[in-house]
């Protein structure tokens, strides 16, 4: 049966909730490319602007549990509005900054926002268009998704160049000025008369887990003080071992811990975490290693991130008969290898690097990169029951979020310690990108520990 189109009069909804889409994606790129001219404007070195990087991130990953919550609360069509309100205020801060602690803060301003772009762009979508013009609306907000990190590179480069580092945050501001005139005229309130007690405490705890464990991380780096490392990540163990109890009580907690009892979702979890690390910190260590070590321009070097994204972006159509063919264990592991290989393989790059060989690279990483994100997700959630799907795809979100930042934190971390031990910046990249690649091979072990049996039930749903 034939997939039935959106209606013209559900149009304006769809490019409302594209162009949140895309502004939270290409915000999330646009950055990396301008970090080294935000660095020598704020007198700092290039690396110590990581928690740029990691502040919006995991701030989108504590909110994002909530924001459906907010929309069945106070209504889709004012959280929405409130939604871009908030991160065109927090692009605005960004560009005011003086400082970097200034700077991190308007970046969890931009998150707070941001983590409510796409969750209630995707549930306006799911209450106002039809079941048959469903598949088709979600496939028109999509290509916002992968038009972002197509352009947000190149356009950040582009930015600093020719005007200042301070337009990439600006140039959200007439974006969403227009969004917030659509929003007003075009999306619907929603009902507010439905909303269901949401758990605080266990969203806290939650929180506090993830935000005391990339501060651990990052603790052996920025401090003298081996002990506050470890009173972090007790901190974070300890905020884990806390919400058990709190979901056994709970009415209605944040994650069921029956969630855990399906096989396929705790392996598919753990999966994402460890090989996402690596995927994470590509896109923040190649700028970096393009401008401060090749030679290159912000926007050469954005340029130079094309391939990648281009190449992932083709990539997408190929996962469905290949993993229909192989199934999912089988192309996991393979798959795993090519990531974990190509994100090695830019250890290898130095003055005077082929071009071309440079190209092959990039679009080999973003290939086998977009189709890993594609396995992960399907033999995560494919398993879990309709009660579970929607908190299920929520705690993966949440992990997904966690896992970029946790990527920038360890490898900005590994280029400034071996910097430091061994004197020279362009050895330590080298180092840096052995070392995440080596993570994402490790994540093919995690993997291995896949129920087959029910992935087998996933392959032939796939392959009919």
């Amino acid at each position: 049966m034939t997939q039935a189109s959106p209606s013209q009069s559900q149009k304006p909804l769809l490019w409302i909730v594209a162009a949140g889409f895309f502004m939270q994606t290409l915000d999330t790129t646009i950055v990396n490319t301008a970090l080294p001219s935000m660095a020598h404007s704020l007198n700092e070195k290039p690396l110590n602007l990581q928690p740029v990087v990691v502040a919006y991130t995991l701030t989108m990953a504590m909110l994002t549990p909530a924001s459906g919550w907010l929309a069945d609360r106070f209504g889709t069509r004012r959280v929405y509005f409130s939604a871009i309100l908030i991160f065109v205020l927090g692009s605005l801060f960004c560009a005011g900054a003086h400082t970097l602690p200034q700077l991190v803060v308007a970046r969890v301003v931009q998150g707070v926002g941001g983590s409510m772009l796409l969750p209630i762009g995707r549930l306006a979508v799911l209450r106002n268009v039809s079941r048959e013009q469903y598949i088709a609306a979600l496939a028109f907000v999509s290509v916002a998704g992968q038009v972002g990190p197509i352009f947000g590179p190149v356009l950040g480069g582009w930015l600093v160049q020719q005007v200042s580092w301070h337009w990439i945050f600006l140039i959200n501001v007439p974006v969403g000025m227009v969004g917030l005139f659509a929003v007003q005229r075009y999306l619907p309130a929603g009902d507010t008369s439905g909303a269901p007690p949401f758990d605080w405490i266990g969203c806290g705890l939650l929180s506090l887990c993830m935000v005391a464990f990339s501060l651990a991380l990052d603790a052996p780096i920025q401090t003298s003080h081996p002990g506050w490392s470890g009173a972090l990540l007790a901190a974070s163990l300890a905020a884990v071992l806390l919400y058990i109890p709190h979901a056994r009580h709970s009415r209605a907690p944040l994650f069921r811990l029956a969630l855990f009892r399906e096989p396929n979702f705790s392996v598919g979890l753990a999966g994402n975490l460890v090989c996402r690390i690596g995927s994470g910190a590509v896109p923040f260590l190649l700028p970096l290693l393009m401008q401060l070590q090749l030679g290159y321009s912000p926007f050469h070097s954005g340029l130079m991130l094309l391939p990648a994204a281009l190449a992932g972006t083709v990539a997408k159509r190929w996962i469905v008969p290949l993993v229909g063919r192989y199934g999912y264990g089988n192309f996991l592991l393979v798959n795993t290898l090519l990531v974990g290989a190509s994100i090695a393989s830019f250890s290898a790059m130095s003055p005077g690097w082929p071009l071309a060989l440079s190209v092959i690279q990039l679009a080999l990483f973003g290939a086998t990169n977009s189709m890993q994100f594609a396995a992960m997700n399907g033999v995560t959630l494919q398993g879990l029951s309709v009660e579970d799907a929607g908190s299920g795809n929520s705690l993966f979100s949440m992990v997904q979020m966690l896992a970029i930042g946790l990527g920038v934190t360890i490898g900005g971390g590994l280029v400034t310690l071996f910097s430091g031990h061994l004197g020279t910046a362009g050895t330590a990249f080298r180092l840096a990108f052995l070392c995440v690649g080596v993570i994402t091979l490790l994540s093919a072990l995690v993997f291995r520990q896949l129920d087959m049996e029910e992935l087998g039930k996933g392959r032939r749903a796939t392959a009919a």
